[in-house]
């Protein structure tokens, strides 16, 4: 059960709208389930005193209107307070008395009219459709003093999760008051009217996102901004310092032909101009090391840097895990950046998944937990060399790194999950594993063909060669993922990983120890794919198995040992932060 609260000055206007056919004629049946005495005029079934509904809407506008004018000056400028309630599709069909009981535990709940007080506000409740109702209160007591209102919106949200519990409905997560506002009724008109898939608050809080993405400098962000076509003003101190901006879309005009104008810190509560800086200073992004060095192979530049933040996402597990909230909530905002940086770079096949899973994951990005002035350089450069390295072609080697890259993603939103849901964050929980379902799917459609190509290849080693990988992985392998349905099918791609790694010259079983040492595999989907991209990055194959012309070759023909895993680690927990190598390649070969 949603409810939506606005303020108005126009109590005829409210009613009018709400007794007639609606924008799109959705209305039906228009009718009173509830007022302050249980007597208001009904337009829209009165048919006894006034048979003409326009007398009976007059009648009721003035009711409800008549202790404003009694206050006169000292009534507020908007007095008129408007709440749907709204159920959640898949609710069963509340009742008259229902909904009449509903609405009088919300004005009671956020101090509108509290139950036995013969003062409170008058008020009625308008039922025009199935599935909600529409709340009208003027905002003058009987005793012609105001109503106390402070925190009314989470004092409904409160009532309604109670009312869910009693009823018998679906219980919504609660609201912490970090989330983004949403766009009003009349945006969302405006949006169908003008034909635009989405609001422009929504348009413009994506924008916002994907500027700043990896940004260097607030000069970067506002130019990325201008050259993604959106407009941008700045408000100045005295001393001509920016205090913040406003952004506005191209040809969005209000009824004066006035631009209309959003402040970043209304579009979300982390886009405001002190936020971003904070953002900018704290991670200021250096420029990418790519894990590949670029003239050493001739792999693209999207595939290297895809490569790179396939590294460092992983490592985000690790800090998600660990009990440091201030690091983890900076972490996720870092995670957000670098998903901002894949949507808006990712070729058209997975544009739209990824694009949804950066929106999603936009709010797992924000909760009570203050992001500590932490480190977080890696993924803003990750995020950072992605948007200057330019688009994928979503085939060969940059399509396989995306894969690489996306299937740890996914990795990283559920462990963005199980920290939230730890800490009692349901939405924040609940947009994480959304992010992480839209990035299944932009995987799944990435990762067929080098996962095909991989198979094939599994499948024509000579037999004496796979049996002995088999056993390699079997040998390895924990005994609930060498039983796990359907794995004995699915293990060609890791056989033909393994023979290539071998050929590259590393020591097949003591590199697959060494990727499943590197992190849990219990959250795993589908665990032979994780160790498949584990396996081609640290060992530093193609992520595209067709392309063999690009693979460099491995350091030397000496086997990977545990006593060399040991000192790369080592190495890897002295380097900093900042630093965009993967902690487990070994060098080219010379």
């Amino acid at each position: 059960m949603v409810p939506d609260i606005g303020r108005g000055s126009r109590t005829h206007g409210l009613l009018v709208y709400l007794y007639g056919p609606g924008r799109r004629e959705e209305h039906t049946d228009a009718h009173l389930v509830g007022s302050w005495d249980g007597f208001a005029p009904d337009p829209g079934r009165d048919t006894g005193l006034d048979p003409d509904p326009k007398v009976t809407l007059a009648r009721l506008t003035a009711a409800l209107d008549l202790r404003v004018k009694q206050a006169g000056d000292r009534a507020p400028a908007k007095h008129v307070w408007h709440c749907s309630v709204r159920t959640a599709p898949g609710d069963r069909r509340i009742s008259e008395k229902e909904w009449n009981a509903v609405a009088q535990r919300i004005v009671h709940a956020t101090g509108i009219a509290p139950d036995g007080d013969p003062d409170g506000c008058r008020w009625i409740a308008v039922r025009h459709a199935e599935d909600h109702i529409h709340i009208v209160a003027t905002l003058v007591r009987g005793d012609l003093r105001n109503p106390r209102l402070n925190y009314d919106f989470n004092k409904a949200q409160a009532e309604c999760r109670r009312i869910e519990r009693e009823m018998g409905l679906r219980r919504l997560n609660t609201g912490d008051g970090t989330a983004a506002k949403n766009p009003s009724s009349a945006e969302k008109f405006k949006a169908e009217r003008t034909g635009r898939p989405e609001t422009s608050r929504e348009t413009l809080r994506e924008a916002v996102r994907r500027a700043v993405a990896g940004a260097d400098s607030e000069e970067e962000f506002f130019t990325r901004l201008r050259e993604a076509g959106v407009r941008v003003k700045l408000r100045h101190a005295p001393s001509g310092d920016a205090l913040g901006y406003n952004v506005a879309l191209p040809g969005d005009r209000n009824r004066d032909g006035n631009p209309v104008w959003y402040p970043g810190s209304k579009l979300a509560p982390d886009l405001s101009l002190p936020k971003i800086r904070l953002r900018l200073t704290d991670g200021a992004a250096e420029p990418s090391a790519p894990a590949v060095a670029a003239d050493r192979t001739s792999w693209s530049p999207p595939a290297r840097q895809r490569r790179n933040a396939a590294v460092i996402a992983e490592r985000s597990v690790t800090l998600l895990e660990r009990d440091e909230d201030g690091e983890a909530a900076a972490q996720l905002v870092g995670v957000g950046e670098l998903l901002d940086a894949v949507a808006q770079t990712s070729p058209a096949t997975t544009r739209a998944e990824l694009a949804a899973a950066a929106r999603a994951f936009e709010r797992a990005t924000r909760s009570h937990v203050r992001a500590e002035r932490a480190d977080t350089r890696a993924l803003r450069s990750a995020a950072r060399g992605i948007v200057q390295a330019g688009g994928a072609l979503g085939r060969g080697e940059d399509g396989g790194t995306t894969a690489m890259l996306l299937s740890t993603l996914v990795l990283v939103t559920l462990a963005a999950a199980r920290w939230h849901s730890a800490r009692g964050h349901a939405q924040q929980a609940h947009a994480s594993r959304q992010a992480a379902a839209h990035l299944r799917t932009a995987y799944q459609q990435t990762a067929a063909t080098p996962m095909r190509v991989l198979h094939d290849q599994g499948r024509a080693l000579p037999e004496v060669q796979r049996r002995t990988h088999e056993a390699t992985l079997r040998a390895v392998l924990p005994e609930k993922v060498v039983r796990a349905e359907g794995m004995e099918a699915r293990t060609d791609t890791l056989i033909a990983t393994l023979a290539q790694a071998e050929r590259a010259g590393h020591d097949s079983e003591a590199l697959l120890r060494q990727a499943i040492d590197m992190r849990e595999l219990d959250s795993a989907d589908d665990v032979h794919d994780v160790l498949v991209w584990r396996l081609r990055r640290i060992a530093q194959l193609p992520a595209h198995p067709g392309d063999g012309a690009r693979r460099p070759q491995a350091a030397t023909r000496q086997a990977t040992t545990p006593s060399s895993r040991t000192s790369e680690r080592n190495a890897t927990a002295s380097a900093p932060l900042g630093t965009a190598q993967d902690p487990n390649r070994r060098s080219p070969r010379r």
